[in-house]
């Protein structure tokens, strides 16, 4: 007897319930031109218009919400390249508690001086020589306060499934769906939510070809440790999956597709000059394999979790213009 899974769709449901008036319904975007290109009807889920600008606001709210009100009063703490620790640190803002979040040295400056403009202490350390996990869950116990992973934990990851939910509730049944893979929740959710809904959908995992662990994870049956990847895609620059997402993942997830940042970066223009919006380059991954023709024959309708937003002007114009 399979065992029952850490996160249901149910648990999903119930996380949109509680993000309902708090995290934003963000946009579904669409591209004859895109679609003519590809061969395929396709559904953009911007979620880099999402709070925080990328799709990490969901479940970080939904676990600090679950939170005790003792808990809450100690305060919360969390590591991240940038978007999770944004999004931790404005849904601790919004609960009335504070937030201490570990950060790479090497953190887009964006992102830590919006993680420190919500009103988080940031705390750094060395992403290539040190445990990330480790540090931050010895500051976690060192301070008491409550610990919230960015991807490793089965509220955060019902909360991502949330734009899945949204997704499909406008756009109806599709037949794939493509989703950027870092640690695993935002996949781990998606597919939660769209098997659940759509038993027969084709979920894609996209990631960078420098930081495919989840891809030979997947192909082995256990989770395989990389060097820390070197890629633009700094939100999906993982070593390892995570323990519960990978869990999740190799029931639900069909296939995962990889890309190289030079198409990373061509879907980041396309998505610029012909669908108006700005993607960082985690965040395009998903466009990326379907614009690279890497998500192999496609079906009919296809939705793409666009997942974050989060680049500063100068470089988001030096990416481009290369």
């Amino acid at each position: 007897m399979a065992a029952a899974s850490p996160v249901t769709f149910d648990d999903v449901r119930a996380a949109a319930a509680r993000l309902e008036g708090v995290a934003h319904r963000t946009p579904v975007l669409t591209s004859r031109t895109l679609n003519a290109l590809v061969g395929a009807e396709v559904f953009i889920k911007c979620e880099n218009f999402q709070r925080v600008g990328a799709f990490k606001f969901r479940g970080a709210y939904n676990a600090a919400a679950q939170l005790s009100p003792d808990q809450l009063a100690k305060g919360i703490a969390a590591y991240s390249s940038g978007n999770h620790a944004q999004a931790t640190a404005l849904a601790a803002r919004e609960l009335g508690t504070s937030a201490v979040i570990l950060m790479p040295e090497d953190a887009p400056r964006l992102k830590r001086e919006a993680t420190a403009g919500y009103g988080a202490e940031i705390v750094t350390y060395d992403r290539y020589t040190e445990d990330r996990t480790a540090l931050g869950t010895a500051l976690a116990e060192d301070r008491g306060l409550a610990l919230i992973p960015p991807y490793d934990h089965p509220h955060v990851i019902a909360g991502q499934g949330t734009a899945t939910l949204e997704l499909l509730d406008e756009t109806g049944p599709l037949d794939a769906l493509l989703v950027p893979v870092g640690g695993g929740g935002l996949i781990a959710g998606s597919a939660t939510a769209a098997k659940a809904l759509h038993p027969g959908i084709r979920v894609v995992g996209v990631e960078p070809e420098e930081g495919d662990d989840t891809k030979r994870s997947l192909e082995t049956g256990a989770r395989v440790t990389l060097p820390v990847p070197r890629t633009i895609a700094d939100g999906q620059a993982l070593p390892t999956p995570g323990e519960i997402t990978f869990e999740i993942n190799r029931r639900l997830v069909d296939a995962i597709a990889l890309v190289s940042d030079a198409e990373i970066v061509t879907a980041m223009r396309f998505a610029f000059e012909r669908l108006k919006i700005v993607l960082e380059p985690s965040g395009a991954t998903g466009l990326a394999a379907l614009l690279a023709g890497r998500a192999g024959e496609l079906p009919p309708r296809i939705g793409v979790i666009a997942s974050g937003g989060n680049i500063d002007a100068a470089r988001f114009a030096e990416l481009i213009a290369g």
